[in-house]
């Protein structure tokens, strides 16, 4: 598992509100802090150390932050400030720009400058619990982005897309990765961060039309993410073979296995695919919901339509049929380990 949890719910009710202003100014930056709720105040947030990069997902009360040019002399940690919105309203005033966000959309920020971040259209209705924003922040020293902050600066505080494209990615791995938290162990975590920057690298050239600005390097392993995204999404389709990956990419069949090469993990494009195939029956076969559904059908819908084949490459990566694996994780007592 990798991160931690911070809940105001674990302090007194009187020294929530400090606690979270606190745990926000250790997280961004020192900024001042406001709301209507501080008496009672509710959040919860999980942050991931991925590297040098941090990533948090958040719930909270409708709440104000105020970073002034006096705040930003006393503490700048040069990072920029990435927030993709699930939950809520808000309005966001930055470098002469003022915009509202509601769900999936995406800002960024730089911590040299002022911002003011406020509720917006989150007033209660009569009768009903206060709303709570909902979202995920990300911290990324500005030296590790792979593009001109002449450039990046074009896109401060303005009103992003994370519905399609390169903004639809980045949403998927961030929201991703707090899902996948309690899988996923601290020896992931500086890779998780290197292909998330990459990803937040993409996305903005993307938005300036400036991919020629990247590195080669950046482009490399942002290709590569963008290949794995595609590969997961149609697992389905008995038709996902190199070729086919690589025409959907428009790049050349060798310099897709080169690419795969070039990841140091030794296995072959079509190794992979098969690999997130049966890892995908894998889970399904555990799962009780789907404990009616046929053998054969689970195989099917990851793109196995042949039993025997299923079977065989099954029993040749997890050491037992796909019936007996089913059998033993169904039966096995609760708390016990997942069956290998």
């Amino acid at each position: 598992m990798i991160g931690t949890a911070f809940r105001t719910a674990d302090v007194p009710v009187a020294d929530r509100f400090e606690y979270w202003r606190q745990l926000m100014d250790r997280t961004i930056a020192p900024s001042d802090m406001s709301s209507d709720y501080a008496a009672d105040f509710r959040a919860e947030q999980r942050l991931l150390e991925l590297g040098a990069v941090r990533v948090w997902p958040v719930r909270v009360l409708p709440t104000r932050y105020r970073r002034n040019a006096r705040l930003v002399r006393q503490s700048d940690p040069e990072e920029y400030h990435l927030s993709l919105v699930l939950g809520g309203g808000l309005g966001f005033d930055h470098v002469g720009r003022s915009e509202t966000y509601g769900p999936q959309d995406l800002w960024l920020s730089d911590s040299s400058r002022p911002y003011v971040v406020e509720p917006y259209g989150m007033q209660p209705s009569p009768g009903r619990e206060v709303p709570f924003v909902t979202g995920v922040g990300v911290e990324v020293p500005r030296s590790l982005l792979p593009l001109p902050p002449a450039r990046v600066r074009e896109l401060l505080g303005r009103r992003l897309s994370g519905r399609e494209g390169p903004g639809a990615l980045l949403t998927g791995f961030l929201t991703g990765l707090d899902q996948q938290a309690a899988f996923l162990q601290p020896a992931d975590a500086p890779r998780l961060g290197m292909v998330l920057v990459d990803l937040l690298a993409a996305w903005l050239a993307h938005e300036l039309e400036a991919e020629a600005a990247l590195t080669p390097e950046a482009h490399r392993r942002i290709t590569i993410t963008r290949i794995r995204a595609f590969i997961r999404q149609h697992l389905h389709d008995p038709e996902l073979r190199p070729p086919v990956v690589a025409a959907a990419h428009h790049i050349s069949l060798s310099y897709l296995h080169r690419l795969f090469q070039e990841e140091g993990t030794g296995e072959t494009v079509a190794a992979w695919i098969r690999g997130q195939r049966l890892a995908g029956a894998r889970r399904d076969l555990a799962n009780p919901a789907l404990l009616t559904t046929p053998v054969h059908v689970i195989a099917a819908r990851w793109g196995i339509l042949r039993a025997s084949d299923f079977t065989r490459a099954f029993r040749a990566t997890y050491g037992m049929s796909p019936t007996e694996y089913r059998f033993l994780a169904l039966t096995a007592p609760p708390g016990d380990e997942e069956v290998e």
